[in-house]
């Protein structure tokens, strides 16, 4: 049999801009899937699912001259759903794609899920072809012209994007709509001659264990049951024996095709059926098939992230996501932090580094800069408001789920209502750590260096020999004084001290400065400290308090310390 080379085509575009009519148009072989096997999805005239199918051409120079054993080149078109509530849908496709069709009602131009699907596009692949569909809705006597202004508009979009120089495109896909006769597309030549010219030899690895991204799996009387998907990592081969990860059944593949024809193994970024026998389909409609014992459940992830600048509120630690990774999504709570120094390598660590500190934040910031957050030193106070260099995540699932290790992950806000004019992903980022324990609280949290800058301000009272002074309102009458005996102290005039401990019952404390008072502030205090005692004396020297501490006048004593957000100890750091 010919060498076939695989390239995945997605093709995704708002609701209702005509994705499966194009994907009718350009197919010859229509999938297992079919278009749309939801009897649903026929009544609405929408796609409920992941749709493939495929055509075949002669594989180009370009490519022949990289690689000569392939003799063809077979598109497979990823219909990804347009609905806004199927995004996550899309997310699980979007992994196995090599180049992406943006399909664009030419009538309407750029809408919600349009941005969407591009910024999907942008994570998930390297190369795109906007089609301006719908090119015979347009009346003719201006079509040329405001199919032009249309792709300057389009233009205009992209120029921001890693997609800046894409070829745009307008066709009729299915002239006259859906419901209309049988009548013929227009630019569709055009449109293949260009997906030819805009193909490429993808990366393709054999290597490490098989994992299979299924889509839809259905049994055949007689043969056992087939699960249709795409390779996304390793090989597989006839007689393998492979698991259902979610179900931990492990089968033997029996037979495979590939869109009909039969074949002995497939690799990463193939698109295959695989047969095997005694597995109840009802028990697995999408999910991961891999090498027995290569994916396991997942209780928490900390992934390296970015904001996605569509997104306009805010991703706020604490808050709760909605995670898609793998195939599945999940409800996650989302703690944030970044790398304390601008200049931290950039390059892409291939795990996480648990010898190294972070700083806690209360956002997630995207490039525009960081506007709050200072309090909590997620910020220098010196720095012009930057966006620290790189930034992480930590995802505490509501259940357990089973994804592949470094996975695309996508965390959006789906509740958002569907028909809101905004942008529901929220930030993306690539699986670093997957944990695995479920006592990972214990476990491996308090492993994980997040901390917060702290820092107190009180004032020096006055001193009882040139060696120590006593503190105030740097604590509460409450405050355990004897959790801070140690730390070092810093005074206004310069010295620097250690806490001694507590002094009486209000809260005061004692500071021993090692290297002495200067002269400079003896005298201060001594002055201070002549005042007369009695009644009179305490209620002048409150209502002085209340004057230092607004800042107009005496000696400030400021204590620093950082700590770990996840130490059970909640032990307090100085450096």
């Amino acid at each position: 049999m010919a060498a076939v080379l695989n390239f995945n085509v997605g093709v995704l575009g708002h609701i209702d801009s005509g994705k499966t009519s194009l994907c009718k148009a350009l197919s010859t072989v229509a999938s297992t899937a079919a278009f749309d096997k939801h009897p649903q999805s026929k009544e609405r005239g929408i796609t409920l699912d992941l749709g493939f199918s495929s055509f075949s051409v002669d594989v180009p120079a370009h490519i022949k001259e990289q690689n000569p054993k392939y003799e063809k080149l077979q598109f497979t078109l990823v219909d990804c759903p347009g609905h806004a509530s199927l995004i996550k849908t899309i997310i699980g496709g979007a992994q196995i794609i090599d180049l992406m069709l943006l399909i664009v009602d030419v009538t309407k131009g750029m809408q919600t899920q349009t941005a969407e699907c591009l910024v999907i596009g942008e994570i998930a692949c390297e190369r795109m072809v906007v089609v301006l569909n719908k090119a015979d809705l347009l009346p003719e006597a201006k079509r040329d012209q405001m199919i032009e202004k249309m792709k300057r508009k389009m233009a205009a979009t992209l120029k921001s994007t890693r997609f800046a120089d894409a070829p745009i495109i307008a066709v009729a896909a299915k002239p006259g709509g859906p419901e209309a006769p049988a009548t013929e597309a227009v630019g569709l030549q055009e449109l293949m001659d260009l997906l030819i010219k805009r193909t490429y030899l993808p990366s393709r690895d054999a290597s490490g264990p098989f994992i299979f991204a299924v889509d839809h799996c259905f049994s055949i009387r007689g043969q056992g049951t087939v699960m249709t998907g795409t390779v996304l990592n390793g090989t597989v081969a006839i007689n393998d024996n492979v698991e259902v990860a979610n179900v931990k059944e492990v089968k033997k593949v029996k037979s495979m095709q590939m869109f009909k024809q039969p074949v002995n193994s497939a690799m990463q970024g193939d698109r295959v059926g695989i047969c095997v026998t005694q597995f109840d389909p009802k028990l697995l409609e999408r999910g991961l098939v891999c090498t027995p014992g290569t994916l396991t459940l997942i209780h928490a992830a900390i992934l390296k992230v970015k904001k996605i600048r569509f997104f306009k509120g805010a991703c706020q630690t604490k808050a709760k996501f909605h995670i898609t990774m793998g195939h599945e999504t999940v409800m996650a709570r989302v703690q944030f932090f970044g790398s304390p120094s601008q200049d931290s390598t950039k390059e892409e660590e291939p795990h996480f580094d648990f010898s190294k500190e972070y700083l806690y934040q209360d956002e997630l910031y995207g490039q525009e800069g960081a506007s709050k957050g200072k309090e909590n030193g997620a910020v220098d106070s010196e720095a012009t408001e930057a966006v620290p260099s790189q930034q992480w995540a930590l995802l505490e699932f509501e259940k357990p789920v089973i994804c592949p290790q470094k996975c695309l992950v996508i965390g959006s806000r789906l509740d958002t209502d569907i028909h809101a004019n905004t942008c529901r992903l929220a930030f993306h980022g690539r699986l670093l750590e997957a944990v695995v324990d479920k006592n990972y609280s214990e476990t491996v949290l308090p492993k994980l260096k997040v901390f917060k800058n702290k820092s107190k301000e009180g004032m020096v009272e006055r001193m009882t020999d040139e060696y120590t002074v006593i503190g105030r309102s740097l604590f509460k009458k409450e405050t355990n004084i004897q959790l801070f005996v140690g730390l070092k102290v810093k005074l206004t005039t310069g010295e620097e001290g250690v806490i001694e401990g507590g002094f009486g019952q209000s809260g005061k404390f004692k500071i021993r400065i090692p290297q002495g008072l200067q002269p400079g502030t003896v005298q201060v205090l001594s002055a201070a400290g002549k005042k007369k005692k009695g009644k009179k004396a305490e209620e002048e020297e409150a209502a002085a308090a209340q004057v230092t501490e607004k800042g107009q006048g005496g000696i400030q004593v400021s204590l620093q310390f950082k700590k770990y957000i996840f130490d059970p100890k909640k032990k307090m750091i100085q450096t």
